[in-house]
C-alpha cells in the first residue's frame, strides 16, 4: 500500500507545519514517544496536522494533551484475524477493538465466504467502510478450504481477479490447502499467480524440509499455524514472516516467543486469528498479547514493534506502524507499558477514544443483504444412528490448547448393534450435518477429551465450511441443540434432557451477530456455564468444538462427507 495521495498544496501546508511556520492542529506535549525504529523512548511532543505526524521535537499547536508520563505509541495492528470469529459484526467489532490501542486489522473472511462467497466478503468490505479502525482484507484462497467438505460456495481464481483491485484489498489470505501447493495442483497455483505483486498468507502447520521449501517458492511467506519453536525457527531461516498466534483456541505465544530478538523482531507479529467475544471482553486485545510476551521476558517495546513496524511492514503498509513524521497519526496513548494500559487513542488525527469513554462518530453503513444460509434436508434422531461394521473405530482426540488433533483407535463402545457415546470413556459421537445444499449429508464419528458427562452442544460455527456441527452423549440431545441452532437461523446451543438450557443467535450467515460485545459476550458466558452443568471440562468447548471440522488442520477431522485424515489428505471409514 502506498502512502496516502496528496496535492502539491497538502504538501506544503504539512513542511511548514513540520518546520513550525504552521500551527499543528493537534500536538501531544512531553510524552515518550516509542521509537520502533531504534527500540528506544524519546521524550518529545508529537506534531500533527491534516491526519498526519509531521515533527517530533518541541511544538505548539491549536489543540494540545499533556502527555508527560504517557508512552506515545503506534496504533496496534491485528496481521492476522477472522472478524466472524468474534461473533460481532464488523461496526460492533470496531468499538470494540479501540480501547484496547487496536486502530488496524488485516481480514482473513473467509469464514462468511464459505458460506455465501462474493456476497460475503462484500458484506465485509462495505460494513468497514469509514470506521475508526481501519479494515484491510486478503482474499479468500481456500473457498472452499477442502475437495473433503461442502461449502456455500466456491471462489476461482476468476472470481479473486476480479475483486482484488479494490481499495483495501492486500492481496491473497492464508493458502491452507499446502498439499496441493506442494503437489502443483492446477487451480491452486491459477490463485497464487493471480496475485504476483500482493501478499500472499501462508499456512502450513508442521511443513518441514523441501516440501516447506517448496511452498516457500511458491510465494507464500508468512505462516501463522507454527506450533513448536523449531517449527518457527526453521520457517525464519527461510526467510517467512512468523506471525506469532495467541487466540482463544491456539495458544502459541510462550513456546514461540523464544525467536524474538532485535535481530528478528521485524519478521515477526504478533496475530490473535480467532478470538471469541468472552476473551475480547475480558482479556482485551493486542494489548493483553503484548502482556503476555512482556510476561515471558520480552522488552515491551519489541512487544510493541510486533504489533505496529513489524506487520505494518510485511503487509507494505508504509504510512502505518510508527510516530515518526509522515505517517499517519494512528496512535495510541499508553499510562503505562507493564502492564499495558491504554489511555487515550486517536485515529487519522483525531481522538477517538481517551479514558474509558469512545468518542468516534461510527457511521451506519449501507449494507448489502447478508442473511443466514440454512438449507437442510430434513433429519431426525435416526440421523446420528451408527451401525456396527467392526470392533475398533478411528476417534479424533483433543489436544489441550491447540487446533491440532490427534487419530487415535478405540475399542467402539457398542450397544444394540450400534455405536454409542460411552461418557464414562470420555468418547462421545460428533456429526457435520451440510447446511449450505440441502444435500442431506451427515458426517458421523467419535470424539476423545470433550469431557460431556450428559446433554449436547451444537453450532453453526464450524471451519471452515460452518456446516453445522454438533456433539453429545446421546442422539436425542444432539437432534435437539441441532434443530435449535437451525430454527434460529445460524448460533450455538446447549441442551439437556431435550431441552434447550442456553443459546446464541448469529443472524449474520450463522456466524455474527448485530449486538454489542457485552450482550454477546454475555450469551457466550451463559453457554459457557451450560456446557460445564454438562460436565465439559474444556476451558472453551464451543471454539474446540468449531475447530473439529477443519480439514486443513492434522491430525484427524471430521466434515459433513466423514472423517478426514489431514496428513493424507483423505477420507478414512470410522471403523478400522
Amino acid at each position: 500500500m502506498k502512502r496516502r495521495d496528496y496535492t502539491k498544496d497538502m504538501l506544503l501546508n504539512r513542511i511548514g507545519a513540520a518546520r513550525g511556520g504552521i500551527a499543528p492542529d493537534l500536538v501531544l506535549k512531553g510524552g515518550r514517544v516509542v521509537n520502533v525504529f531504534t527500540h528506544e523512548l524519546i521524550e518529545a511532543d508529537v506534531a500533527i496536522y491534516d491526519g498526519t505526524i509531521v515533527g517530533i521535537g518541541s511544538y505548539e499547536g491549536k489543540s494540545c494533551i499533556d502527555a508527560r508520563g504517557d508512552y506515545i505509541s503506534p496504533g496496534f495492528i491485528d496481521g492476522h484475524l477472522h472478524t466472524e470469529s468474534t461473533m460481532l459484526s464488523v461496526p460492533e467489532l470496531a468499538k470494540a477493538l479501540l480501547p484496547y490501542g487496536t486502530t488496524a486489522v488485516i481480514a482473513d473472511p473467509h469464514e462468511i465466504a464459505n458460506v455465501m462467497g462474493r456476497k460475503g466478503i462484500r458484506y465485509i468490505i462495505e460494513s468497514s467502510q469509514g470506521l475508526p479502525v481501519d479494515f484491510y482484507i486478503t482474499l479468500p484462497s481456500c473457498v472452499p478450504a477442502s475437495p473433503l467438505e461442502s461449502s456455500g460456495a466456491v471462489l476461482t481464481a476468476d472470481d479473486l481477479k476480479s475483486m482484488k483491485g479494490e481499495d483495501r484489498i492486500l492481496g491473497l489470505a492464508e493458502m491452507m490447502n499446502y498439499p496441493g501447493v506442494v503437489a502443483g495442483e492446477d487451480g491452486v497455483l491459477e490463485k497464487i499467480a493471480a496475485f504476483p505483486d500482493m501478499i500472499k498468507d501462508g499456512h502450513a502447520p508442521l511443513l518441514s524440509g523441501k516440501e516447506l521449501n517448496a511452498y516457500i517458492t511458491a510465494g507464500l511467506l508468512s505462516d501463522h499455524e507454527c506450533t513448536a519453536l523449531s517449527e518457527a525457527l526453521e520457517k525464519l531461516r527461510l526467510g517467512m514472516h512468523v506471525m506469532i498466534r495467541e487466540g482463544t483456541q491456539a495458544k502459541n505465544l510462550r513456546t514461540l516467543i523464544p525467536i524474538v530478538s532485535p535481530a528478528t523482531v521485524t519478521r515477526c507479529s504478533l496475530v490473535t486469528d480467532d478470538i471469541h467475544p468472552h476473551d475480547l471482553l475480558h482479556r482485551g486485545h493486542l494489548n493483553y498479547l503484548i502482556d503476555l510476551a512482556t510476561g515471558e521476558g520480552i522488552d515491551p517495546l519489541l512487544a510493541i514493534v510486533m504489533v505496529t513496524h513489524s506487520t505494518a511492514l510485511y503487509f507494505g503498509l508504509a504510512n502505518l506502524g510508527a510516530v515518526a513524521p509522515g505517517y499517519t497519526a494512528d496512535i495510541a496513548v499508553l499510562s503505562s507499558l507493564k502492564p499495558l494500559e491504554v489511555k487515550t487513542v486517536i485515529k487519522n488525527g483525531s481522538v477517538v477514544y481517551d479514558k474509558g469513554v469512545l468518542t468516534a462518530q461510527l457511521p451506519q453503513p449501507v449494507l448489502a443483504e447478508c442473511p443466514s444460509q440454512m438449507n437442510i434436508r430434513a433429519f431426525d434422531p435416526g440421523s446420528f444412528v451408527i451401525p456396527k461394521r467392526g470392533e475398533f473405530i478411528r476417534v479424533i482426540g483433543l489436544i489441550p490448547g491447540q487446533i491440532l488433533t490427534k487419530g487415535v483407535t478405540r475399542k467402539a463402545p457398542l450397544e444394540g448393534g450400534a455405536v454409542m457415546s460411552d461418557a464414562a470413556q470420555d468418547l462421545i459421537k460428533i456429526a457435520v450435518i451440510e447446511r449450505h445444499r440441502g444435500t442431506g449429508n451427515i458426517g458421523l464419528g467419535m470424539v476423545e477429551g470433550f469431557g460431556l458427562k450428559k446433554g449436547a452442544l451444537a453450532s453453526t460455527v464450524a471451519h471452515d465450511s460452518h456446516n453445522l456441527i454438533t456433539v453429545g452423549c446421546n442422539d436425542r440431545d444432539m437432534f435437539v441443540a441441532a434443530k435449535a441452532v437451525e430454527k434460529m437461523g445460524g448460533g450455538l446451543a446447549a441442551v439437556r434432557d431435550g431441552e434447550v438450557t442456553a443459546e446464541l443467535p448469529l443472524p449474520i450467515a450463522g456466524l455474527m451477530s448485530y449486538e454489542p460485545l457485552g450482550k454477546v459476550a454475555h450469551g457466550w458466558e451463559k453457554l459457557k456455564k451450560a456446557s460445564r452443568g454438562l460436565g465439559c471440562t474444556l476451558p472453551d468447548p464451543f471454539m474446540a468444538l468449531s475447530f473439529l471440522a477443519l480439514s486443513v488442520i492434522p491430525e484427524l477431522k471430521i466434515t459433513d462427507r466423514g472423517l478426514v485424515d489431514v496428513r493424507e489428505f483423505r477420507r478414512v471409514p470410522l471403523f478400522v
